[in-house]
């Protein structure tokens, strides 16, 4: 009698442990609403199982609890975006979140033009809110070590994607975007900019009027040898870009001599020279174009009127207004065919 009691509870306690092992360690766990989990800074072990259970991650929270109690998790909580894969065990989870092994966040950078377009990108994909951001962004004396100041922050962004954690705070995510920045200015970058008596801070924010005037490769190295042309001979860039950027006002389509005298550092028909940053962040390929800019004659750029997004180059004034008269027409032309369609419509 005592050895079949002594099998039955042996029997028993294997089929508990069995069933134990699999909620420890078997594919038990199936995300629903998201297959991240993501823990604030400063969040408790209570906050955790709260939002484990928000997202139905599990319905019991009981062997997550068990198996956390006995890693010491409830006493080591750490925030962070953690990914919870179909069929993940509770085990591996509760040691991902041991350990803070995070899930990392791409941030993507392509062209943004004002601090406060990086301060929602980057917002939109961390904790950190947009606030910080801006008040680490215009802190000269946060700058200060990175050698920038609150006109000059963005020239440190260099457009591309930046793998970060997502409780980063701003500090140290702009720490990698600038570390980024240096290795992208290598010494022959460097080199490049001297020959050409910039600094690369004056060819990053002259890469951003050039990414501003167009988007075809094949014109934005003579572009930037029209400004180079300017600045060497002492005349004002007369960018309309930095007349949109001045104002605020990027849905402009076409710049009027009412808008040319709006007062502003950045408005290149008001003040000699480059503004004092850059108008947007230029592309890798933009920077380059700049960089690599041909040694031309040209001091004036106006549209093709073929509305292909070309220019027509001119060393001469009188040259530059028989190409300017040209496309105003094409404009005036264009404009009033729309108005006629829309009337008819």
């Amino acid at each position: 009698m005592k050895k079949k009691i002594f099998f039955i509870t042996l029997i028993l306690l294997l089929i508990v442990g069995a069933f134990a092992a699999w909620n420890f360690f078997g594919p038990t766990l199936s995300p629903k609403n998201s297959k991240y989990i993501y823990i604030k800074t400063g969040a408790s072990y209570a906050d955790v199982k709260t939002a484990l259970l928000n997202k139905n991650v599990t319905g019991n929270i009981f062997w997550f609890n068990f198996l956390a109690k006995r890693f010491n998790y409830d006493n080591a909580v750490k925030a962070g975006r953690y990914e919870i894969t179909e069929g993940m065990s509770i085990y591996n989870l509760v040691r991902n979140l041991r350990n803070g092994k995070q899930a990392p966040v791409n941030l993507v950078i392509n062209k943004l033009r004002t601090k406060e377009d990086l301060a929602q990108k980057i917002s939109a994909n961390v904790e950190c809110d947009s606030a910080s951001v801006m008040n680490f962004l215009n802190n000269n004396d946060s700058l200060a070590k990175f050698n920038l100041d609150t006109n000059t922050v963005m020239t440190a962004v260099i457009p591309n994607t930046y793998s970060i954690f997502w409780n980063t705070s701003a500090n140290k995510i702009f720490a990698k975007l600038y570390n980024e920045q240096q290795k992208f200015w290598n010494e022959e970058r460097k080199s490049k900019a001297k020959t050409l008596n910039f600094t690369p801070q004056q060819i990053y924010t002259m890469a951003s009027i050039v990414e501003e005037e167009t988007n075809k490769l094949e014109d934005k190295g003579k572009i930037a040898s029209v400004y180079i042309n300017r600045i060497a001979s002492n005349q004002k860039l007369e960018a309309d870009p930095t007349v949109k950027f001045a104002m605020k006002d990027f849905a402009l389509k076409r710049i009027y001599k009412k808008h040319l005298s709006y007062p502003s550092p950045y408005n290149t028909y008001l003040n000699t020279g480059l503004p004092p940053g850059p108008i947007c962040t230029p592309s890798q390929s933009t920077i380059d174009a700049v960089l690599n800019a041909p040694a031309t004659n040209y001091m004036f750029f106006v549209a093709k009127p073929d509305f292909k997004g070309y220019s027509n180059f001119a060393a001469t004034y009188k040259e530059h207004l028989l190409f300017a008269k040209a496309y105003r027409q094409a404009l005036d032309s264009l404009m009033k065919t729309k108005a006629n369609n829309s009337n008819t419509n």
